[in-house]
């Protein structure tokens, strides 16, 4: 019985240790639209505390950012290159990050949120009109 909840307790540890990473993950998927390059590094290790990713801004800025339990911070301004001198403050997501750093992802954003919501809203009068057609 022992056995079977240490090993119940190193499968919870494991998947803990992978979070960092599935955020990483989600934040190169989610702000690729936004960005010119955006990967998880290759070259700096990540491990269950912190993981770095190499990101291009729309205005061509390299960076390095480090994603830790404290958030996302930017690191240097070379990939896969950590400059402590270059540290910023860190931001609990990476669009808070972005937005402060790249006039470029907040102008794609504001763009393709409202190109959404314009679609959205065409959608709706479409469903709406034939609705009303439906109804006659």
């Amino acid at each position: 019985m022992a056995e079977l909840g240490s090993n119940r307790s190193s499968v919870i540890c494991d998947d803990e240790n992978d979070l960092l990473k599935i955020e990483a993950e989600g934040a190169v998927r989610e702000i690729s639209f936004a960005v010119k390059h955006v990967e998880i590094s290759k070259s700096l290790p990540s491990s269950q505390n912190v993981v770095f990713l190499n990101l291009k801004t729309k205005e061509d800025e390299s960076i390095c950012v480090e994603l830790s339990v404290k958030g996302f911070r930017i690191i240097g301004k070379i990939f896969d290159h950590i400059d402590e001198s270059k540290a910023s403050p860190f931001y609990e997501t990476i669009y808070a990050l972005l937005d402060n750093c790249s006039p470029g992802y907040r102008n794609t954003f504001g763009e393709t949120l409202f190109s959404r919501l314009q679609q959205l809203q065409s959608e709706d009068q479409g469903e709406t009109t034939s609705k009303d057609s439906s109804d006659s």
